[in-house]
């Protein structure tokens, strides 16, 4: 499906039914703010390359402001009762849930995925609020058995204080809330700076928190450029009045960041750029395989820090597996976002376009044969063919980055410790998936891959029940279940003398 942005009556959030989720101010101590200067910047349609809105482009100095407002908020929220807290994240999530299709409208014409997915993804999204305001309730302390008589020894678990998070254009409505919901529920309050491709779903979540009755300044949302987020990201590392940062994105930033919250201190979750190996076993069920492939190789046209980065195939069926997985790619209907029959929709940018076009390139150039795929799609702009290249190598490019494409590329192994070595082989550790019907070797390959994530059988692992996050350079700590909360709460002994 082709459109020409030129035309005059062509608005792709025509469809909205409230029009006051589209907002084009940031959201700062409860008020819908633009920036000191009043200057904007563009918010682009990846199908299309039009100008779909214009936000602002704050700094150090709004950043500041927004933190003092948050400053100004945490003793209030914080003293309220978490049964009152999870009401009002109870109430936000309900009207994401109400207001599903605009809100999903707004996420696909700003990022591109298919309109199917941007719903599921705001389910996902709503699904924090819900959890982690009722995992609030839940912060449990410990009394001890004191050694000493006289006394008691009591742990108690309390908010850190104000919060700042800083999220990605992939997600770019389920990492807001992944970040506010458990900050929030524990007590904190947040600022929070969304990917500049992607901040209007954001601010249309800030609307439904305004609406749930979430007090003046507990989550505040300051927009800026990519020229703008240096100056946006030192103000939220550097200010003392700021206790945590929670970031997702890519490691080299989530090692910048890092760098400088060490000056004071500050408590840090990172969930950073992947690599994941997807290995399929002999004896694995292949059409379990493939179909698992929808959900971490072409959703979201591939960008995603959990998709299947590096698939190892056993030699044995690696031809009948390249032949099914040829059947599938060519299936994929390629289109706008807004077109309910698209599975693949454009990628976000100029420079994710060439990365891919990069990518695939050097794999050629290496010896990869192309299979089917291998280049830009005939719809022109940011879509590329989903693409599938047998005979990759563990050192292509292609390899050893995240390729963030709807590009599949098959490694073929021969043994167990092989697929292992070579899974394991990359300084990254978010995800693995592997498929055997053999739970022996389900129990040693689960084990012994280097992955915060491991998927059996399934390409399907996120959920906000479960911990998500990586290790070695994948990040640090844990979102989603009661192991995240603790990310976002200072553990405090207390002691009692002269009883």
């Amino acid at each position: 499906m082709t459109i020409d942005p030129s035309t005059a009556a062509f608005d792709p959030l025509a469809g909205l039914v409230d029009r006051d989720l589209l907002h084009d101010l940031a959201f700062v101590d409860g008020q819908w703010v633009g920036a000191d200067n009043g200057s904007t910047f563009r918010v682009d349609d990846p199908a299309t390359g039009a100008e779909i809105a214009s936000v602002p482009r704050m700094g150090g100095a709004e950043t500041r402001r927004a933190i003092e407002a948050a400053d100004r908020a945490f003793l209030s929220w914080r003293s309220m009762t978490a049964k009152q807290r999870a009401r009002i994240l109870r109430d936000w999530a309900d009207l994401m849930r109400a207001h599903v299709e605009d809100l999903s409208l707004i996420l696909t014409v700003e990022q591109g995925k298919p309109l199917a997915e941007s719903r599921g993804e705001i389910e996902y999204a709503a699904s924090f609020l819900e959890w982690f305001g009722e995992e609030g309730k839940r912060v449990y302390g410990d009394v001890i058995p004191t050694p000493i008589p006289g006394r008691r020894i009591v742990v108690l678990k309390q908010p850190i204080g104000v919060t700042a998070g800083i999220t990605p254009w992939n997600f770019p409505a389920a990492m807001v809330t992944r970040k506010c919901a458990p900050a929030l529920a524990a007590g904190n309050t947040m600022v929070l700076k969304p990917a500049e491709q992607t901040p209007l779903s954001a601010l249309a979540i800030c609307e439904l928190a305004h609406r749930a009755g979430l007090p003046r300044g507990v989550f505040n949302v300051v927009t800026g450029s990519a020229e703008d987020a240096p100056s946006i990201g030192e103000e939220m590392t550097s200010n003392p009045t700021v206790r945590m940062l929670g970031f997702t994105g890519s490691t080299e930033v989530g090692k910048l960041l890092m760098r400088r919250c060490a000056d004071s201190v500050k408590k840090i979750s990172l969930e950073l750029g992947g690599n994941a190996p997807f290995i399929v076993f002999e004896d694995a069920d292949l059409g379990v395989a493939i179909d698992a492939l929808q959900a971490c190789k072409w959703r979201n046209a591939g960008q995603t820090c959990i998709s299947a980065n590096r698939i190892l195939v056993q030699r044995g069926v690696i031809d009948e597996f390249a032949a099914r997985l040829v059947e599938y790619a060519r299936g994929l209907e390629v289109g706008t976002g807004t077109d309910e029959g698209s599975q693949i929709g454009p990628l976000i940018d100029k420079q994710g376009f060439e990365k891919v076009k990069a990518h695939v390139a050097g794999a050629i150039d290496g010896g990869a044969k192309v299979v089917t795929g291998g280049g830009p799609h005939k719809l022109g702009g940011l879509y590329f063919e989903p693409t599938v290249l047998t005979d990759v190598t563990p050192d292509m490019v292609m390899s050893c980055e995240e390729t963030f494409g709807p590009v599949a590329g098959l490694i073929p192994f021969d043994t167990e410790e092989e697929a292992i070595a070579i899974a394991n082989d990359t300084p990254y550790g978010l995800c693995a998936y592997f498929f055997t019907k053999d739970m022996a070797t389900g129990w040693r390959v689960g084990e012994a891959l280097e992955a915060g994530i491991v998927g059996l059988n399934t390409g399907f692992v996120s959920t906000e029940v479960a911990p998500f996050g990586g290790v070695k350079e994948s990040g640090l700590g844990r979102e989603g279940s009661y192991y995240a909360i603790e990310e976002w709460v200072e553990t405090k002994y207390f002691t009692f003398a002269g009883l």
